[in-house]
């Protein structure tokens, strides 16, 4: 297997979105289901526990990652079944995400979108997002896991020479 990379810069009043988009025949509700139910984010992500709502923070473990580690995840807006803002503070900065869905016609487009302050290391996370979206694709339609082996080092070199052009 040999992902294409979809990933795309887009310059904001604060920063810059990396945004990276999946369709999924599916309602809205389904695929918000599979965002933020802890069972089903178990699939493609890690099991989360704690009293979710704005403004509270939950634990998140990450069962792709080495080491599976526990990390806490602040939920800044929940607004079922269209969008969800997170954030968290790790070693490696701040991280805001944003998953955005919108369907029509039966079919939902999942908009991820991490707001950067910079773009440093980009290079680095687009491949890993790429990554998680495909384990989300592979949760819900039962095709084989991929392995992260298959996006980096590959995609590395696309998301590094990303530019951003107008939001």
């Amino acid at each position: 297997m040999s992902p294409i990379p979809t990933g795309r810069l887009f310059s904001t009043d604060d920063g810059t979105d990396l945004v990276l988009t999946r369709t999924f025949r599916a309602p809205a509700a389904d695929v918000w289901a599979s965002v933020t139910e802890p069972e089903r984010t178990a699939r493609w992500f890690g099991p989360w526990e704690g009293d979710a709502a704005p403004g509270r923070t939950v634990k998140v473990q990450l069962l792709f990652e080495e080491q599976q580690p526990w990390y806490d995840l602040r939920i800044d807006a929940c607004e079922p079944p269209r969008r969800l803002a997170v954030s968290s503070l790790d070693e490696h900065g701040a991280w805001h995400l944003e998953l955005l869905l919108a369907e029509s016609d039966g079919v939902t487009e999942l908009r991820f979108v991490q707001h950067l302050d910079t773009l440093d290391g980009v290079g680095d996370i687009g491949p890993g997002w790429e990554y998680y979206l495909d384990l989300l694709v592979a949760s819900r339609d039962g095709s084989p896991a991929p392995g992260f082996d298959a996006y980096y080092p590959s995609m590395q070199a696309y998301y590094a020479g990303l530019t951003p052009s107008g939001g």
